[in-house]
């Protein structure tokens, strides 16, 4: 509920203070004496967007503060742990706008984005403007209506739900079946290449153990034979031979040499035992060296079909291998991919009949509510003097979406037997303005805490009508707060709290005042709203008349 507003050099306003109560408070007033600055400085606070020029000419910077009662269980209090702002029983709103349109605002005495005054606005605020009941006029915003009405919001998240479930399976048939349809377009390149493949059968490193292998046969042929002469010059016919005869020839003329050969003889057992190890090196780099000519022949063509086939994928050889699993995983999918798919169909159709099941679910809701919703309009219609009106929602069917498949629209006969139609081609201004009040008596039962702001709601209206609007307002505000902006003598004189706005010039500078009105005040200014500019004492009758209901 609003308890105060206090706004500082915003537009025509220097500085006013205003503590509203519960009930239905009512502003009245001549026109252009401010009324509107009032609601535009707290849809302001509230974080509307709304007209830019708001600060007073000559002020550096605008400012207005609101504060509100909240009761336990009120939404804001979940908007204001969710954003990190201190909560409590009473909210302070506080919001600057200087002369270059920087604005800035506060919740609680904590800094805060505009985002975040609208969403706690949506929870505290309801306002209905001059021209707000033209929302009636738009279809599309009917369905909410009517689900705010019926207190849909279970049934709508379980709708919301399987249409993403839905909307996911036939995403994932869709990319399965274009990924399919992708696999049976290279079907033959992907068995041509898997059977090269697995006649080929490279594994990773053997390009360069190939390669290695290649290197040393073409080596060996140009290195082999010089080896050979090598091992000849060494052999038994060689080195081995000379040292051997040496050798023998020392020890036959070791002993008469008194011991003066054992050296050379020993230097020589030495040098026999390196030369077999040489030898027996070299015999086995001949061994190494020898290999059938048809070897080198067979790897150059198992290297140059590897590189070759490595060239023709465009991967390195070392992946021709891993290449080969995706390809023969491609071939698996497709293989499989009748199944898979059929799986996917079966979930999509599932998902699919669940969707049309919730939403149905939803149709028969909301055409159980609209039934009652039409009953309980009628009803309000009848104190508004639209007794022979006939409301009527319709409910026809529309492209499935998030929010389920019905299209709703109000409708409305304002005569016995005419035909009923779309609201703005049967319904006058005045009617217009009691069908938003008829429904708004419906909607708001439920709702606690918020508080209703009706500008003009009864432009167009005088006399009884007029009236029947006030009582229909009063019995809005038991219980609750409703503020109206109203010219209509018969609704100011119903409310429980009243205001006068006036507009005044001081020193060439325009400002605006609020004036609570007391008992006598409050004849005078509802007898001004009667009879003009000159008050009568028939006017004051009238006004007492009124007041005394």
């Amino acid at each position: 509920m609003l308890r105060g507003l206090d706004i500082s050099n915003m537009l025509i306003i220097e500085r006013l203070e205003l503590a509203f109560q519960p009930g239905l408070n009512v502003l009245t007033g001549e026109t252009g004496a401010g009324k509107s600055i009032l609601l535009d400085s707290l849809g302001f606070v509230l974080g509307w967007r709304g007209r830019a020029d708001l600060v007073r000419q000559g002020a550096a910077q605008g400012e207005v503060t609101a504060w509100f009662d909240l009761p336990v269980g009120h939404p804001a209090h979940a908007i204001l742990q969710e954003a990190g702002l201190p909560g409590g029983d009473e909210l302070l709103l506080r919001r600057v706008n200087t002369q270059d349109g920087r604005k800035t605002a506060w919740v609680n005495d904590r800094r805060c984005s505009g985002d975040v005054l609208r969403q706690l606005s949506e929870t505290l605020v309801e306002l209905h403007g001059q021209h707000d009941d033209r929302g009636l006029l738009n279809p599309r915003g009917h369905r909410a209506i009517l689900d705010e009405f019926a207190a849909l919001d279970p049934l709508k998240a379980e709708v919301r739900g399987a249409w993403r479930q839905k909307g996911e399976a036939a995403k994932a048939l869709a990319a399965a079946e274009a990924a399919m349809a992708a696999i049976q377009d290279e079907e033959e390149f992907l068995r041509h290449a898997v059977a090269e493949l697995d006649a080929l059968a490279p594994q990773p490193g053997e390009d360069a153990e190939l390669d290695q292998r290649r290197r040393t046969m073409q080596g060996a042929e140009k290195i082999r034979s010089d080896v050979l002469r090598a091992h000849e010059v060494l052999g038994h016919q060689g080195a081995e031979a000379a040292l051997s005869d040496a050798l023998r020839w020392l020890e036959g003329a070791a002993e008469p040499a008194d011991g003066a050969l054992e050296a050379p003889m020993a230097a020589l057992g030495r040098a026999m035992v390196e030369l077999d190890e040489a030898m027996d090196g070299v015999a086995r780099a001949i061994e190494g060296l020898t290999f059938n000519p048809a070897e080198l022949e067979d790897t150059e063509e198992r290297l140059f079909a590897i590189r070759a086939l490595a060239r023709k994928h465009d991967v390195p050889a070392d992946a021709l291998a891993g290449f080969a699993d995706q390809l023969r995983a491609k071939l698996s999918a497709l293989d499989a991919g009748d199944a898979d798919l059929a799986q996917l169909r079966k979930a999509a159709d599932l998902a699919e009949a669940t969707y049309r099941q919730a939403a149905g679910q939803l149709t028969e809701a909301r055409i159980r509510a609209a039934a009652q919703l039409d009953t309980e309009v009628t009803a309000e219609l009848a104190p508004l003097k639209m007794e022979r009106a006939v409301f009527t929602t319709r409910i026809t069917p529309d492209t499935a979406g998030p929010d389920g498949a019905d299209a709703v629209a109000f409708t409305v006969a304002t005569n016995p037997g005419a035909p009923s139609g779309a609201l703005n081609k049967i319904a006058s201004g005045g009617e217009l303005s009691r069908f938003l009040l008829a429904l708004k008596v419906c909607l708001t039962k439920s709702q606690t805490g918020l508080t209703m702001i009706f500008d003009e709601i009864d432009r167009g209206v005088g006399g009884a009508t007029a009236d029947a609007v006030g009582r229909r307002l009063a019995a809005l505000a038991e219980g609750g707060q409703v503020l109206v902006v109203t010219h209509s003598p018969q609704v100011a004189a119903l409310g429980a709290h009243h205001w006068r706005v006036e507009k005044r010039v001081a020193n060439g500078m325009t400002t605006s005042t609020v004036t609570v009105l007391p008992g006598g005040a409050r004849i005078d200014e509802i007898a001004r709203m009667l009879s003009g500019d000159t008050i009568t004492d028939e006017a004051r009758g009238a006004a007492r008349a009124l007041l005394a209901g």
